[in-house]
C-alpha cells in the first residue's frame, strides 16, 4: 500500500512535529498539506493519515474516512440500561475484576462496553491490522470523551498490535477469565457506515477448530465467540457450545462455553 501522512489545514505546530514523527515511525513520506494535491497528481496515493485539529488521527482513502467513534458503546449502554438485553454482557456474567482478552478489536466498541462493566479489571485487545491499530489506539488515549464512562472505560483497555493465532498459542493454560472473538462475518452489512470504512485494511484470515482450541485453552472462565445466523462459521467450527444465542432482529449469535 502507497500512503503518506500529513495533517489539517493551517496545522500548529504540534500537530506538524506529530505527524512527522508518524510518518518517521512508519518509515513513509510526511507532505504538508498545501502539497498534498499536488502530491497526489505526482504519486498514486491508496490512502493517507492526517492529524487532525481536534487532535484525532484518521485515514482518508477516496470518499471514506476511517476515524475511531465510541458511538455503538453508548447505544449499546444506553439499550442496556432501558431492556437489560445485550447477549455479549449477558454472556460474560462480568463480577467486575475480570481479565478479558478481545482477540479482533477492530474499532473497540464491544471493549469499551465490557470495560465499563469492569471497574476492578481490564480488557487486553489485539488488533492485527497495523492502520486500525494505530488509529483506534491513538483514538482510545485523545479522544475527546463527552462521558465519564466512557474515557474511565477506555483506561481500562490494553491494545496490542498482535494477531491472534501467535498470541493465544503463546498464553499460559487459563491466563484470561474470558477470551472474546469477533471475527469479520462471512456476508458484511454493508448498512454499517461506521464499519465500512474499516473493511479496506481489515485482516480476513479465517480463524479454524485449532484456533479455537487455543483460545478456549486461554480461558479460565468462558470463551465466547461472535457469529451471525447467515454466516457458516459455527458449522465449520463443529463446536459443541453449551449456550448458543443472540438478536433474531440483527441475526448476531454468541456461542458461549462454560469452563466452570
Amino acid at each position: 500500500m502507497n500512503y503518506i501522512v500529513t495533517t489539517s489545514y493551517k496545522p500548529s505546530g504540534e500537530e506538524v512535529t506529530k505527524a512527522r514523527d508518524l510518518a518517521g515511525e512508519m518509515g513513509v513520506r510526511y507532505v504538508s498539506r498545501n502539497r498534498l494535491k499536488e502530491y497526489e497528481k505526482e504519486t498514486a496515493l491508496d490512502f493517507y493519515y492526517v492529524f487532525d485539529k481536534n487532535g484525532q488521527l484518521v485515514i482518508r482513502s477516496g470518499e471514506e474516512v476511517f476515524f475511531f467513534h465510541p458511538g455503538m458503546s453508548k447505544v449499546r449502554l444506553k439499550n442496556i440500561k432501558l431492556q437489560d438485553s445485550d447477549y455479549l454482557i449477558k454472556s460474560m456474567e462480568l463480577a467486575g475484576t475480570e481479565l478479558v482478552l478481545d482477540t479482533t478489536f477492530g474499532l473497540g466498541n464491544e471493549a469499551l462496553l465490557i470495560a465499563n462493566f469492569l471497574p476492578g479489571g481490564k480488557v487486553v485487545g489485539l488488533e492485527a491490522s497495523e492502520h486500525i491499530f494505530r488509529v483506534v489506539s491513538h483514538g482510545l488515549k485523545n479522544y475527546p470523551y463527552e462521558d465519564d464512562w466512557t474515557r474511565e472505560a477506555a483506561g481500562r483497555i490494553e491494545l496490542y498490535n498482535r494477531d491472534l493465532r501467535e498470541f493465544v498459542r503463546n498464553c499460559g493454560e487459563g491466563s484470561y477469565d474470558i477470551v472474546y472473538c469477533d471475527p469479520m462475518f462471512d456476508r458484511p452489512q454493508y448498512r454499517s457506515h461506521s464499519i465500512n470504512p474499516l473493511r479496506p485494511f481489515a485482516v480476513y484470515d479465517r480463524i479454524n477448530r485449532e484456533d479455537v482450541d487455543w483460545m478456549i485453552r486461554a480461558a479460565r472462565r468462558k470463551f465466547i465467540l461472535k457469529s451471525r445466523t447467515r454466516d457458516t462459521l459455527f458449522q465449520e467450527l463443529g463446536i459443541e457450545f453449551d449456550r448458543l444465542w443472540g438478536s433474531k432482529k440483527s441475526g448476531v449469535l454468541y456461542g458461549v462455553i462454560d469452563k466452570r
